[in-house]
């Protein structure tokens, strides 16, 4: 049963993410009234180790103390507080909170059948728009993600920054699912601990709270640089990962991350690769076909590039390969800004 608050509980905001579950009962979705009533809507802690939404809102939230009304109506939904209680993506058994909303792949979970009930309930209060903030381990640039080519899906993606990123897949996000009801972004903060991001995300909710509509007119060309992710590269769970100097059936730079948001050129070299080679690897596009022939192949055991892409999320923490994938790859797409218009 999907747990609701209507103020913010004593003592809220003086806890950080890990100490939240000693205090919630579970996932929590927490209205709060605005001058404005169409709410924005806000999740944070999909992933328990991607604190940067958390210390965002608390932060704006202590901006409005004191009796200031919000500009608008604020509906925030926490998610996996058992999983930041350990400061993990999310702990043995768990799905990715991030992959069960309406739409999702998986079937018959408990997790699913909470988030079908946060997406009842904003349907309920017709939400202006809504915002999902995540952390990544990885060197990325900070961006904003969307899954619809509308204006005013980039215009709300463009105003955290120029850098935007459209994807289809993995399926069971949250911007996705709330994609049905109002415009909706995720927002990719960089690395955890960065007061960069915090302040970043920040800003960007204040922003939002105080916008009064949606600009309808189409977005210039020269105001975003558009992305599209073409497929996510998994590595098989029965090969052994390691990093510069480790034996593994894939070993990859300890400096790989490095490559994020980079065109990268045919041959391009991303690591060294046993002798089953891209059999290790499980690459899939938007649709769910197997692509790893087309974007990779081997040479001198080298795992190299067969195409031109510019990956994103690219980690060198093994344990964030294992839960989620390797990387994404993304091609330009401003040539289709304007499709949906």
């Amino acid at each position: 049963m999907l747990k609701q608050a209507f103020s913010i509980p004593d003592g809220l905001l003086d806890r950080q993410a890990d100490q939240l579950a000693s205090l919630l009962e579970g996932p929590t979705l927490l209205h709060l009234p605005g001058a404005r009533p169409d709410p924005l809507f806000v999740s944070v802690l999909m992933h328990g180790n991607e604190t940067v939404g958390w210390e965002a809102i608390r932060q704006l939230l202590r901006r409005y103390a004191g009796g200031r009304e919000l500009p608008r109506a604020l509906s925030l939904f926490i998610g996996n507080l058992t999983a930041a209680a350990q400061g993990v993506r999310r702990l043995p058994g768990q799905p990715d909170y991030n992959r069960v909303w309406p739409g999702s792949e998986a079937q018959g979970l408990p997790e699913q059948r909470l988030m079908q009930q946060v997406v009842e309930e904003m349907r309920r209060r017709q939400p202006f728009a809504s915002v999902d903030i995540h952390n990544n381990t990885g060197l990325n640039p900070h961006y904003a993600c969307v899954n619809r080519i509308e204006p005013r899906f980039l215009h709300l993606a463009a105003l955290f920054g120029r850098t935007v990123v459209y994807f289809l897949r993995p399926r069971g996000v949250t911007s996705m699912a709330m994609a049905e009801l109002c415009p909706s972004v995720t927002l990719e903060c960089g690395r955890v601990g960065e007061s960069r991001g915090v302040e970043h995300a920040m800003d960007y909710l204040d922003a939002c709270l105080h916008l009064a509509e949606h600009p309808q007119h189409p977005m210039a060309e020269h105001d975003i640089d558009l992305f599209h992710t073409v497929a996510q590269v998994k590595i098989r769970e029965e090969a052994s990962i390691g990093f510069d100097g480790a034996v593994g059936d894939i070993v990859f730079h300890s400096d790989i991350d490095h490559m994020n948001f980079r065109e990268l050129p045919v041959g391009t070299a991303l690591a060294h690769i046993g002798p089953i080679g891209t059999k290790l690897l499980d690459v899939r596009d938007e649709r769910g076909i197997d692509r790893t022939e087309r974007y990779f192949h081997v040479e001198d055991g080298e795992l190299r590039l067969r195409t031109a892409v510019m990956p994103s999320m690219l980690t060198t923490d093994a344990s964030i390969i294992r839960q989620d994938c390797l990387c994404y790859l993304m091609e330009r797409y401003d040539n289709h800004l304007h499709e949906g218009d």
